[in-house]
């Protein structure tokens, strides 16, 4: 992803939906689903990889996850996963829908505090690439919710335990 190439200082990730109908993912989830075992998995490799790569220039790589509670069979499987995440130097944090308050209604990435790129999805719910702007305002508004919700979030691993 060459948004992390030009990054240099951190990339912050805001997750809103409840579920994902990420086609590289749907095997995986199925199997989670069906109790079998998982499958080694180059699509999440890939991004590992590029995590640490990003995470060796000194680049930070934050996420939120906002989930409703109980989790959906989708963030079950997440939660069961992330760790790799974590292990390759994202920083995931979460925070119970039911405690946000006001959340926008749309996944994004902040750059370097002055970009940001909206995931955009189509009908299905499948990726359908990226909106990137640079808008002051709208940069400052996101920035504020990235406070706000960071403020409120539990680290993976502790709210892994839960």
């Amino acid at each position: 992803m060459s948004l992390f190439a030009e990054c240099k200082h951190e990339a912050f990730h805001l997750e809103v939906r409840d579920a994902y109908a990420v086609p590289q993912e749907s095997e995986r989830f199925r199997r989670f689903l069906d109790g079998e075992p998982a499958l080694p998995d180059e699509h999440k490799n890939r991004w590992n990889d590029l995590i640490r790569e990003t995470t060796r220039r000194g680049v930070a790589v934050t996420r939120v996850r906002v989930v409703t509670v109980p989790l959906t069979d989708y963030h079950r499987w997440l939660l069961s996963v992330t760790d790799s995440n974590t292990e390759a130097g994202e920083d995931i944090r979460y925070v119970p829908r039911h405690l946000a308050g006001d959340v926008p209604p749309d996944d994004w990435w902040l750059l370097d505090n002055d970009r940001i790129a909206y995931n955009l999805v189509n009908d299905a719910g499948k990726p359908a690439g990226l909106a990137v702007t640079t808008d002051p305002g709208v940069v400052a508004y996101n920035r504020g919710v990235r406070e706000r919700l960071w403020a409120l979030a539990t680290p993976f691993a502790e709210y892994a335990q839960r």
